[in-house]
């Protein structure tokens, strides 16, 4: 199989698993804007790759998550957009509600789901 048609294979199986997750998704998830907010918010803490070593993960009490570590990996879509929802209670983890929309926050689900698949 081609190297192509490997990540177009599982960018399908990663919508395919967000969607059959998340309650009420009507849209497939959008990886390009998922990439723009991971960048926007996220990536400062977690890193470009999702390893939790942003260049702001060095000032914070809590270490950020690694989207590679079997603790995140293994998350269902569920826990893991409650976290993107709510975020983590006496953690520098902020809540994203009533900053982003709800696609939005299925769209930068999606793209840390691919994160946590590159390089494993």
């Amino acid at each position: 199989m081609q190297p192509a048609h490997v990540c177009f294979f599982l960018l399908l199986i990663l919508n395919a698993l967000a969607m059959s997750s998340v309650k009420a998704q009507d849209y497939p998830p959008d990886l390009v804007r998922g990439e723009g907010v991971y960048a926007r918010l996220c990536r400062s803490c977690h890193g470009d790759k999702g390893y939790g070593d942003g260049p702001a993960a060095g000032s914070l009490t809590i270490v950020p998550a690694d989207f590679h570590r079997v603790r995140s990996f293994l998350k269902s879509d569920e826990e893991l957009l409650r976290t993107i929802e709510h975020g983590v209670v006496f953690s520098p983890m902020h809540a994203w509600r009533g900053q982003l929309t709800d696609e939005e926050m299925q769209d930068v689900l999606a793209y840390v789901r691919l994160l946590s698949q590159q390089g494993r």
